[in-house]
């Protein structure tokens, strides 16, 4: 079974709880996969912490609670701070270059920039900095089809923006399209994990 558990966090009004949802509609209905998805607000609504938990499966999931995340999404740096302990270790963290700081600490996960809120206010509306982000993960994590992850976002976003959203979907896909060409270690994660798993049988 590949069960993959995904949180996204940052602070209310960034769209947080709008990118799982579209996470867990790409995954259950476009890919035919199964997702649970729970959210978390902090006692003040805007501004406050705020954090959505999805967990990818293509099989039946019996607890819907993520534990320690393989991927987490951080859009503040307050997020990034209280979250990333929690990260599985040699997990992937995603973060907003323009919005989270990350020290030179040693860390047990991968860190992995990307100048979202620079991309949004570039396509002119700072609004989409969640669906450049969702891009950047589709992108990163392999967890879904870009064709699904798109769908999910046409059909959930206001009529009239699709075309803006899908401008800042591919904003994001594309870098992180980029940072694959560019970093060995993700280039061909498939492949890698198929001759570990091959590897493992020998023994």
């Amino acid at each position: 079974m590949v069960m993959t558990e995904v949180k996204i966090s940052g602070f209310g009004g960034q769209g947080v709880i709008l990118s799982a949802h579209i996470l867990g509609k790409a995954a259950s209905i476009f890919d035919g996969r199964q997702a649970t998805m729970t959210q978390a607000f902090g006692p003040e609504a805007r501004g406050s912490s705020c954090s959505a938990q999805v967990i990818l499966s293509d099989d039946l999931i019996r607890y819907p609670y993520v534990r320690n995340p393989e991927v987490l999404v951080s859009m503040s740096q307050e997020a990034y701070t209280r979250f990333s302990p929690e990260v599985a270790k040699g997990g992937m963290v995603l973060v907003d270059e323009d919005l989270v700081k990350v020290g030179d600490e040693k860390k047990h996960f991968n860190v992995y920039p990307i100048p979202a809120t620079r991309y949004a206010e570039e396509l002119g509306r700072k609004l989409v900095l969640n669906i450049v982000m969702f891009g950047f993960f589709t992108a990163m994590s392999g967890c879904i089809k870009k064709e699904s992850a798109l769908e999910a976002v046409l059909d959930s976003v206001p009529k009239g923006t699709e075309e803006l959203n899908s401008n800042a979907f591919n904003k994001g896909y594309d870098h992180g399209m980029m940072l694959r060409e560019n970093d060995p270690e993700l280039a061909q994660p498939k492949k890698k994990a198929a001759k570990k798993k091959k590897a493992a049988s020998r023994k």
